[in-house]
């Protein structure tokens, strides 16, 4: 398997596989793809924080994207990345593709100089990888979900020290 940054020739083949992943799930699709295009024309968007899983066959198998997000406690705004979303081909789940995407994105991230990662999703996946809720550093989604399904990573020593207060996305998350 290889990871790569994702390329327009990837787009299409992508799209089939976030589908085809979420569907499949106990929360069904939900407009993923259209927001992976909307984050895709967001002036902040890095293709190097989107990568590709791709199998033996050159086929895509698993995709995951960061995107900038602030926390801001309204004295105070911080800057870090949100992971929305990772998929992995449901023919290739338990395969350890999840991992090694969220090991290529916490690298570049860490390279990109973020000192943070938020996840919204489930807590028995990503706790694994180090996440907590959230709610352990006072810092908040800004809008309703489970309190263990809201999770952050600091990717450096004391990486979220002084972080505190209300997350706020790109507008192509339409929050």
């Amino acid at each position: 398997m290889q990871i790569k940054t994702i390329q327009p020739a990837d787009y299409d083949a992508v799209d089939q596989l976030v589908k085809d992943a979420f569907t499949q799930t106990d929360h069904g699709y939900d407009g993923e793809v259209e927001l992976i295009h909307a984050l895709r024309e967001d002036p902040a968007y890095q293709a190097y924080l989107e990568v590709v899983a791709f199998d033996r066959q050159q086929q895509p198998v698993g995709l995951g994207v960061l995107s900038p997000i602030t926390i801001s406690d309204g004295t105070k705004t911080t800057t870090g990345l949100a992971l929305a979303p990772l998929a992995v081909a449901p023919a290739h789940q338990k395969e350890g593709i999840g991992r090694r995407l969220m090991q290529k994105l916490e690298q570049r991230a860490r390279i990109s100089g973020a000192t943070y990662v938020s996840i919204l999703g489930w807590p028995d996946y990503y706790s694994k990888f180090g996440y907590r809720p959230a709610s352990q550093f006072d810092i908040q989604a800004g809008f309703d979900v489970p309190d263990d399904a809201y999770m952050i990573k600091s990717l450096a020593p004391n990486g979220l020290d002084g972080v505190h207060g209300t997350v706020h996305y790109s507008k192509a998350f339409g929050l």
